[in-house]
């Protein structure tokens, strides 16, 4: 789910069926390809610091990102504008990507990406005081449900098997995540996606690499197969994702982001010969329905829109 630079908001309008069928499957297909790239951060979590994966992550996406630039010619659609805010998101990036590296390191995939699953929660709230957005009443009930999902996944109450310092990094992770998503919004306005998702990898790489000096270490011989691959299926997810909100709204491709949790659970039963326990069931359930409620509430909306004598449904 990822840690990944965040697509723009949906330009594809009232997309054909076929078109919106395409953008699903995309949406599914860079979801299992970032959860693949979640794996392999996890492993290299056993052998570097967070920074230092943080950095490594970003630099391999970019040097493969460089090659369809290249080939098609582009670079004249990289210039940046508003570099302060491209700045900022790099900032929000470093914060988001070092948390959640350190959180997946003490935690399952499955319990990071739970928690993580809790960030259009609040997107949506978060966009009340920073863009004057009107929520309603039914994505207020909707976030306070999944708020609770959280608890039931945290279980404070319980023989504190759940690390919370690990968890306090994935909603560390989850806040930067859900603020860089809300900068988005207005980076859009001026710049291309292949600009965005370029400065925000170069930025992000620069920022943790420097960070990181005083820790780093030497790469491995035996490692440059992962970060290879990290590098790989982080540029096809990204290039996935933008092509799945370009062919169909964020309302028909959203809730599928959801199928994340399944990929989790199936790579720590596979890898880690870990089995989710069953307050993180229930709890992935209680946010992800709940995330459903807020993109369909948007959905309801955006429809009202386009056609504001029709009742409401």
């Amino acid at each position: 789910m990822s840690r990944r630079p965040l697509p723009v908001e949906n330009i594809a309008g009232r997309a054909q069926p076929q078109e919106r069928l395409r953008g699903i499957a995309y949406m599914v297909a860079a979801v299992f390809v970032f959860a693949i790239m979640d794996s392999l951060m996890k492993r290299l979590s056993a052998h570097y610091g967070s920074l230092q994966i943080s950095c490594l992550r970003c630099i391999s996406s970019w040097l493969f990102l460089l090659l369809p630039i290249t080939w098609q010619r582009t670079w004249a659609t990289l210039r940046p504008r508003n570099p302060p805010l491209h700045l900022f998101r790099a900032m929000l990036g470093i914060g988001m990507l070092t948390s959640f590296v350190f959180a997946v390191h003490r935690l399952t995939l499955a319990q990071t990406y739970s928690l993580f699953l809790a960030a259009p929660l609040l997107m949506t709230a978060l966009s009340v005081p920073i863009l004057g957005e009107k929520v309603t009443g039914k994505r207020w009930l909707a976030i306070i449900v999944g708020l609770s999902g959280v608890l039931i996944i945290l279980r404070p109450w319980g023989n504190g098997s759940f690390p919370m310092i690990a968890a306090s990094a994935a909603a560390a992770a989850t806040i930067c995540y859900s603020l860089s998503a809300l900068t988005v919004r207005t980076l859009s306005r001026g710049n291309s996606n292949m600009s965005m998702v370029f400065w925000y990898l170069l930025l992000v790489s620069i920022g943790s690499g420097v960070l990181a000096i005083g820790d780093w270490r030497p790469v491995l011989a035996s490692d440059w197969g992962w970060l290879i691959g990290i590098g790989v299926t982080g540029a096809l997810g990204q290039m996935w994702l933008t092509d799945a909100f370009r062919r169909a709204p964020p309302a028909v491709v959203g809730p599928f982001e959801y199928t994340a949790i399944l990929w989790a659970f199936a790579i720590d039963w596979i890898f880690w010969s870990a089995s989710p326990s069953l307050s993180l069931v229930i709890g992935a359930c209680v946010v992800i329905a709940s995330g459903v409620v807020v993109i369909l509430d948007e959905r309801r909306l955006g429809q009202l829109a386009l056609n504001p004598a029709s009742p409401p449904p």
